[in-house]
């Protein structure tokens, strides 16, 4: 009643937990209902209460004790309203309103001794336990049994047992609010336990899966990276002895294109330990990086253009972007011959939508379909797991990658 506490559904918690969640649902549903019957009960008192008082003689009316009675019976009807104000915006009202029932109680006992104005003790002891810690409920408890006692002690036409019946019912009421309570912070609880469970199995499980990351990463560093590095500096060597040598130019090309491979190969391994160690994803940043590093690379033109107002992506959608474009001027590279080739980054309202395209040297197309392979199949995975979609079609001068996803 003091914050909002998130309830666990079994959609987010584990299987080991869900029998616990099913014995918590039957708990909280046996708690509503115990709730819903106090409070039908707590409205036929009232019903009853207002009905009888006004039934009674001597009857409510607009003087004299009459108008303490009509008052009293006003002060029935509204103290239970009282108790439904939120806790946290009007932290007095319960105890206004309790004070209220009981006040309204004993003035109709005294009036109306044989009315049903005790019943009006029964209303406020339910809402003391319920609404007030222990120790205040108990003390409200007390002074409206002694209040009772004593007023139907002097009340006329009273006799003990009938004043000891009610001091009973009274207290079997508060008994059964006080039961339901209890009932209810228990049920909060072991949701409160049970969410926490769940945060630590959370929290273990990511653990688990970084120290195995971890390990791939070091995995990774120790063996394909050391073995890139390597060959770069053998592959480096090669291309001065070649040149040194003399070496046939397209000899010495093909070792200095090499030694580039082997470079950007190292890059991306290293690009992919960082990825593993949870370091910043690439994203569309690097694009004009990556089409740069194909124009040095390959000697064909290639140019990034940007279109609409920038906004941030998703995490994965970043990563997924890059490498559409990574994979298709990969593709591009081993598959065709173009004069140029074209990125076109677009914002649009719905969505992020990059293009990819080469165009072959005097509008001849150098890539087709079957030029299609695992690449291209990934990609389209990627982008459905985002909601989006990958096209990969032929044009009139050359191939078209198009990759969209949602915004």
């Amino acid at each position: 009643m003091t914050g909002v506490r998130r309830r666990p559904s079994v959609s987010s918690v584990g299987p080991q937990a869900a029998p616990t969640l099913a014995s918590l649902e039957h708990a909280r549903l046996r708690q509503a209902r115990t709730l819903r019957s106090l409070r039908i009960l707590g409205l036929a008192l009232v019903v009853l209460i207002e009905v009888t008082g006004f039934l009674t003689n001597p009857r409510p009316g607009l003087s004299g004790d009459r108008l303490v009675i009509l008052a009293g019976l006003v002060g029935i009807a509204v103290g239970p309203l009282g108790l439904r104000y939120p806790p946290g915006r009007a932290r007095s009202a319960p105890v206004v309103f309790v004070g209220l029932l009981v006040s309204a109680s004993v003035a109709l006992v005294w009036l109306q001794p044989k009315g049903p104005g005790f019943l009006g003790v029964f209303l406020a002891v339910v809402a003391a336990a319920l609404f007030f810690p222990v120790r205040v409920g108990a003390a409200v408890v007390v002074v409206a049994f002694v209040a009772q006692a004593v007023v139907g002690a002097f009340a006329g036409g009273r006799s003990v047992a009938s004043v000891a019946s009610e001091e009973l019912g009274a207290l079997a009421f508060y008994v059964v609010a006080l039961l339901a309570r209890r009932l209810r912070e228990g049920q909060e609880q072991a949701e409160s336990l049970l969410v926490e469970l769940e945060q630590s199995r959370e929290a273990e499980a990511r653990a688990a899966a970084l120290a195995e990351r971890q390990r791939l990463a070091r995995e990774m560093h120790d063996v394909l990276a050391h073995s890139l590095s390597g060959l770069a500096l053998q592959l480096e060597s090669a291309r001065l002895l070649a040149e040194q040598s003399q070496a046939r130019p397209d000899l010495t090309d093909a070792v200095k294109q090499a030694h580039r491979l082997a470079k950007a190969g190292l890059e991306e391994a290293r690009r992919a330990i960082g990825l593993l160690r949870d370091e910043e994803l690439p994203g569309p940043e690097r694009l004009p990086a990556l089409a740069g590093s194909f124009e040095r690379d390959t000697g064909t033109p290639c140019t990034l253009e940007v279109s609409g107002p920038e906004r941030a992506l998703r995490s994965e959608a970043r990563l997924t972007l890059y490498r559409v474009a990574q994979e298709a001027l990969t593709n591009v590279r081993k598959h065709a011959t173009p004069a140029r080739v074209e990125l076109h980054l677009a914002y649009e309202a719905a969505g992020t939508r990059l293009s990819v395209e080469d165009f072959g040297a005097n509008g001849r197309a150098v890539l087709s379909e079957g030029g299609e392979g695992f690449g291209l199949t990934g990609m389209r995975e990627r982008a459905e797991l985002l909601g989006g979609q990958l096209t990969a079609t032929a044009t009139a001068s050359g191939f078209r990658v198009e990759f969209w996803v949602p915004a």
